[in-house]
């Protein structure tokens, strides 16, 4: 195994590499792969601690020793050279990472090409290449729950090893779903010609439901109110208490929701010891089954329809609840709480540079 040994210029361009938000991905993890090495591990222990094969680190660290810093620099490729050199592509990199358009929230091809003086062709080359999509954005909440870790490991178990005798329902609230009626007749698909309806509707009042998704075989108990506070919740917890086999232990996944947490929530759940409560971490709904059956509800019967009362939507929410306990389907937890846990470290990892 090659030795390797680093100057002091070398260690503080590899960090700077590894910092840099414009360096590219590949670049980056080649700086960490060196940066290990130079501490003494052995391939196998970088391998094992930065996610790739010994062959990668090998072949890095013999780079490393023979090239220096220039061995870890993609080498040319052959075809026709290229047009754009090295600093108009890092201009457009830096400015597109670190800069915003002066009139506008995110830049867009045009007026990136008009700020680093290439044309738009090449900007949108250079973002394809450095995986930037400046038009794009997306949601995240890190959960700040300081049992983060308990929580996660205990829910998860749940869900991959139910115990024995047992019902694990994972269970919320649906709250304030609106009944919309259109304010003019909805347009049928015909060849040719989508469904049409107009862009404006009128709101006929709301009714919360309360919902509890079988883990093991995807039935859902439900119940509506048009209220949502702790007494609602009593009495979905009472019509659990009904609907369940006596010889049964009850596991509730929810969330840390006020409501139920209440004084008399709590009398309930010691007069009924089978009851066991697991609360998702705070900031972590997407722990909770049955949210992904609120999609499915969303999706395929909420979103399109048109109500014109809340018993009217109060109807058809239950009709379709019938219609899908008729054959119900679980939904699947594939990821056990170590592959959870590592990719949100990852995640952490790959943020914590971001400047924010």
């Amino acid at each position: 195994m090659a030795a390797l040994v680093l100057s002091e210029p070398e260690r503080q361009t590899l960090e700077g590499w590894i910092r840099r938000r414009t360096s590219a991905q590949a670049l980056a993890l080649r700086a960490r792969i060196v940066l290990a090495c130079a501490q003494g591990a052995a391939n196998g222990e970088v391998a094992k601690r930065l996610g790739v094969s010994r062959q990668t680190v090998g072949k890095w660290r013999s780079r490393f020793v023979r090239q220096r810093l220039e061995g870890l620099l993609d080498e040319p490729r052959p075809g026709r050279p290229r047009l754009v050199g090295d600093d108009a592509v890092e201009r457009v990199v830096v400015a597109t990472l670190e800069e915003a358009p002066p009139a506008a929230t995110h830049w867009s091809t045009r007026s990136m090409s008009a700020r680093a003086g290439v044309s738009a062709t090449t900007v949108r080359r250079i973002w394809q290449a450095f995986g930037l999509k400046p038009q794009r954005v997306e949601t995240f909440k890190l959960s700040p729950d300081p049992l983060f870790i308990e929580k996660v490991r205990d829910v998860v178990g749940l869900y991959l090893d139910p115990p024995e005798r047992a019902l694990v329902l994972a269970v919320d609230e649906k709250s304030q779903i609106q009944a919309l009626d259109r304010s003019q007749p909805i347009l049928p698909l015909l060849p040719g010609t989508p469904e049409r309806r107009t862009h404006d509707y009128v709101r006929h009042g709301t009714t919360s439901l309360f919902a509890a998704l079988d883990v093991g075989s995807g039935r859902v108990y439900e119940q509506l109110h048009r209220r949502h506070r702790a007494h609602e919740f009593g009495k979905f917890l009472r019509h659990l208490d009904a609907q369940v086999p006596a010889e049964l232990e009850v596991h509730l996944v929810l969330d840390n929701y006020a409501t139920h947490k209440t004084a008399a929530i709590r009398a309930w759940l010691g007069r009924h010891p089978r009851f066991h409560l697991h609360f998702t971490p705070t900031g972590a709904s997407w722990l909770n089954l049955v949210e992904r059956w609120f999609s499915e509800l969303t999706t395929k019967r909420l979103r399109r329809a048109a109500h014109r009362s809340v018993a009217e939507l109060e109807r058809d929410i239950g009709a379709w609840v019938a219609h899908w306990n008729e054959n119900p389907k679980p939904f699947a937890w594939t990821k056990s709480a170590d592959d959870i846990l590592a990719s949100v470290a990852a995640y952490c990892q790959r943020i914590s540079g971001a400047g924010h």
